[in-house]
C-alpha cells in the first residue's frame, strides 16, 4: 500500500518487506554487483560491511565487527575494496564523500536482500565520510587518515529514536483474512464490514464472520500485483434508509485508457439488500474512473465527511519521484514531473470531494459549490492536493487527517484543509525534495507557489513527521493513518494514534501516539504492545479502524497475528477498557476460521461514458456496471502464481508497498521470501 516502494531500482527485489515476495536464489544473491574503479593488485585491503536503513554494520576487519557506522581508518595512496551486503532489501548504495558532501566515488542503488556490492578505490585524504545516498541521515560513517590500518567506531548514542509511550494490548476480534485493507462500521448492532485486498468484503457481527460475502468483487479486479486490489469501503450516512455504500477498487484498464497504463481505479456505489447482510452485485453504479499509469500509488481511501460529501484519495500515479509516463508537468521547474502539484491535467496526487446524492449534467455525481477550484482553473473534483500516496484518512471532530507515504526519507501525517497544498514533489514532509539526484537534495525550496499559480498558495507542513531511521534505529518505512483517540484508554485520550507498516521489512509493524500542539510538529511516542518482542505489532500493520465508541482496531497481515482485526486494549498501566455494555473487553483467542474469500462471483458488462479522456478520468452517467473480468486469484480464491515479479517499482521510492509486498502471500505466516 504502501500501504505500499521506498528507494529501489527498477529491477526485482528480494525481501520479506512491503515490496514483493520471491525466494532468494543463488543468482539473486549475486545480483547487483557493481565495481567502481579498475582491478587492483592482491595488496588491496578489504573492508566488509552490512547495510540497512538503521545504519552500516561493521563485519571485517575484526576491529569494526558488530560496530554501528564504524569509522574507517584509511591510509592515503593505498588501494581498498569495500564489499557490503544488503541486509534489509531496501534501496541502498555506498558513496565516499568529501567534507562538503560532494561525491568522490559511488555505486548504483541496489535493492536485493542478500546481494553484495563492491567498490574499489585508492584512498585520498579528501575522503571524509562514507554514506548511503538514499538514507544518508542514518547510514553515515566517518573516514580517518593516520598510521595503521585499524578501524574504530564513533561512540554510539543511547538516545532513543522515538520515546517509549504507554503499553497497550492487542486482542483478536476476528481473523481469517489475507490482507485486510479497511473496516467500515455499519449502523446497527455491532456490525462491521471488513475489506480484503483480494476482492471480498465480509460482514463481521460480534466476533464472527458471516459465511456468505457481503460483497465479492473478484471478477471485477485487475490482477493482484503492485498495490492493486479492493482498497476501501464507506457506507452512506443514511445507510439505514437507503442501503447505499461506496467502494474503491482496481479494475483492468478501461478500453480507452492509454496502452501503456496499468489499470483503472474505480469509485462505485452499491446497494445492500433489505436486511443489510449482503450487497446486490447488479446494483453497481460507477461514479468515477481514473486511469493509472503504474501499479502503485493508488491511494484508495473513501470516507464521508461531516458535510455529507464523499471524500476519496488518489496517489501521484507511481513512477520514480512523481515522474514518467502519466505524469504532468507543473510550476516547479527545478523538479521533473508533478501530478501532486498539477490540478488541471488529472486527479492524481489529490483528495477529491463529490456529492453522491445529486447529479451534475452527465456526471453521476455533483460538485459541491464550495469546492476550491469551482470557477477556477482546475478540475472541480479536487479538494486538496500535493500528495504522494495518501493511504488512509479519517475525520476527527470535523477535521480531516491524511497519512501520506514518503519517498525515501520521511513519513508524514497532514491535517487537511479545503484547497490545501501539501507539497509533494517540491517537498517531502517539511524538507526540500529534488528529482534529479538523490545525493543533491536542495537546501532551499519554495514555501508557496508563485503568484500566478492559484494566487501563491502556501505549501502546508505536516503535523506529524518522522524519518525512516534516527540514531542508528529504524523507525518505519510506510505510515498508516489513524484517529484522534476518544475511547476508554486514559493514557491515549486526545492523542492521534497511528502506525507504520513495518520497522525493517519484516512482519513487525509499529503503533504510535502523537500529542497535538497548537503550533509545529506534534510530539511523538512509540506504543508498546504487551507481550510482543520489542513492543512491536507482530504482523504487518495494514490499516487502523474505529468503532462507534471510539475504540481502535489494528488490521494486520502475516506474522504472528496473521490476517486479522485486532482490538487495541488497555493494560494495567493504561486503565481498563470496557465494552458498551460495561463488561471488560475480551479477545476471541482463535478468531474465525471462516475464509475471507467467498465462492460466488458476479459477471458484469462494462459500461462507461468518456467524460474527460485527456485527463484519464471518466464518470459514468446513470446506472452501470464495472469493467469486466481481468486477472483474478483463481477459483479457490488463492493467488494463482504466488509470483509478484510484476510488482511495479519506482526508481528510488516506494508507494505504500504493503500491498505490493503481500500480493503474493495474502495473510499467510511470514516467510523470508522475496513495492
Amino acid at each position: 500500500m504502501n500501504p505500499i516502494q521506498h528507494t529501489q531500482d527498477d529491477g526485482s527485489r528480494a525481501v520479506a518487506s512491503r515490496r514483493r515476495f520471491l525466494s532468494l536464489t543463488a543468482a539473486g544473491a549475486l545480483a547487483g554487483v557493481a565495481t567502481a574503479g579498475h582491478g587492483r593488485a592482491q595488496s588491496t585491503r578489504t573492508i566488509e560491511l552490512g547495510g540497512k536503513i538503521a545504519g552500516w554494520q561493521g563485519h571485517a576487519p575484526d576491529s569494526i565487527a558488530d560496530e554501528e557506522n564504524p569509522t574507517l581508518a584509511l591510509e592515503a595512496g593505498v588501494d581498498y575494496r569495500i564489499t557490503w551486503t544488503n541486509l534489509d532489501g531496501m534501496g541502498h548504495n555506498i558513496a565516499l564523500v568529501d567534507e562538503n558532501d560532494a561525491v568522490l566515488e559511488r555505486t548504483e542503488v541496489m535493492s536485493e536482500q542478500g546481494a553484495t556490492q563492491t567498490i574499489e578505490f585508492t584512498a585520498r585524504e579528501e575522503m571524509a565520510e562514507y554514506i548511503c545516498e538514499p538514507h544518508r541521515s542514518s547510514m553515515r560513517g566517518s573516514v580517518r587518515f593516520g598510521s595503521g590500518a585499524s578501524a574504530t567506531t564513533d561512540a554510539a548514542t543511547t538516545e532513543q529514536a522515538i520515546p517509549t509511550g504507554p503499553t497497550i494490548g492487542l486482542e483478536r476480534l476476528v481473523g481469517g483474512f489475507q490482507v485486510p485493507t479497511d473496516m467500515a462500521l455499519l449502523p446497527g448492532d455491532d456490525q462491521r464490514v471488513v475489506v480484503d485486498l483480494y476482492g471480498v468484503a465480509q460482514l463481521n457481527e460480534g466476533d464472527q464472520l458471516r459465511d456468505e460475502p457481503f460483497l465479492d468483487l473478484r471478477d471485477r479486479l485487475a490482477e493482484i500485483t503492485g498495490e492493486r486490489g479492493f482498497l476501501g469501503l464507506a457506507p452512506h450516512p443514511d445507510y439505514e434508509e437507503n442501503r447505499r455504500f461506496y467502494v474503491r477498487y482496481s479494475a483492468p484498464p478501461a478500453d480507452d485508457a492509454p496502452d501503456e497504463f496499468s489499470h483503472t481505479e474505480i469509485l462505485s456505489e452499491f446497494e445492500a439488500n433489505e436486511d443489510g447482510t449482503s450487497a446486490r452485485p447488479d446494483s453497481e453504479r460507477v461514479l468515477l474512473e481514473v486511469d493509472e499509469p503504474r501499479k502503485v500509488h493508488n491511494g484508495g481511501a473513501v470516507a464521508f465527511g461531516p458535510d455529507g460529501y464523499l471524500y476519496t484519495s488518489y496517489g501521484d500515479g507511481g513512477g520514480p519521484r512523481d515522474t514518467g509516463p502519466g505524469h504532468a508537468s507543473d510550476w516547479y521547474d527545478r523538479n521533473r514531473g508533478g501530478n501532486g502539484q498539477d490540478v488541471t491535467e488529472n486527479l492524481r496526487g489529490s483528495i477529491l470531494r463529490i456529492d453522491v446524492d445529486n447529479q451534475d449534467g452527465e456526471k453521476p455525481y455533483a460538485i459541491p459549490d464550495d469546492n476550491p477550484l469551482v470557477g477556477k482553473d482546475g478540475l472541480d473534483e479536487h479538494f486538496a492536493w500535493g500528495f504522494r500516496n495518501p493511504w488512509r484518512m479519517s475525520f476527527n471532530d470535523g477535521e480531516l487527517y491524511v497519512a501520506d507515504v514518503g519517498q525515501n526519507r520521511y513519513e508524514e501525517i497532514d491535517r487537511v484543509v479545503k484547497g490545501g497544498n501539501y507539497g509533494w514533489n517540491v517537498r517531502e514532509g517539511t524538507h526540500c525534495y529534488g528529482t534529479e539526484s538523490l545525493s543533491d537534495m536542495p537546501k532551499n525550496c519554495p514555501s508557496r507557489t508563485p503568484p500566478d499559480v492559484r494566487g501563491g498558495e502556501p505549501l502546508h507542513d505536516p503535523v506529524i513527521e518522522y524519518p525512516h531511521a534516527r540514531n542508528g534505529e529504524t523507525i518505519g518505512i510506510s505510515v498508516i493513518g489513524g484517529y484522534l483517540y476518544d475511547g476508554s484508554i486514559d493514557a491515549l485520550d486526545g492523542k492521534y494514534v497511528f502506525g507504520d507498516y513495518s520497522k525493517e521489512g519484516d512482519p513487525r509493524g509499529s503503533l504510535f501516539a502523537a500529542t497535538p500542539t497548537d503550533d509545529g510538529l506534534w510530539d511523538l511516542e512509540r506504543l508498546q504492545v504487551a507481550g510482543a518482542e520489542g513492543g512491536a505489532v507482530e504482523g504487518y500493520l495494514i490499516a487502523i479502524a474505529r468503532d462507534a465508541d471510539g475504540e481502535l482496531f489494528a488490521l494486520t497481515s502475516a506474522g504472528e497475528l496473521g490476517g486479522a482485526v485486532n482490538r487495541i486494549t488497555a493494560t494495567e498501566a493504561t486503565g481498563t477498557v470496557t465494552t458498551p455494555d460495561g463488561t471488560n473487553a475480551t479477545a476471541n483467542a482463535t478468531g474465525s476460521a471462516t475464509s475471507a474469500l467467498g465462492t460466488d462471483t458476479a459477471d458484469t458488462d462494462a459500461t462507461d461514458t468518456d467524460a474527460n479522456a485527456t485527463a484519464g478520468v471518466r464518470s459514468a452517467a446513470g446506472n452501470g456496471t464495472a469493467s469486466g473480468s481481468g486477472g483474478t486469484n483463481g477459483s479457490d480464491g488463492t493467488n494463482g502464481s504466488g509470483n509478484a515479479s510484476g510488482t511495479e517499482t519506482s526508481g528510488d521510492g516506494a508507494g505504500f508497498g504493503v500491498l505490493a509486498a503481500l500480493a503474493g502471500i495474502g495473510g499467510l505466516a511470514a516467510r523470508r521470501l522475496r513495492h
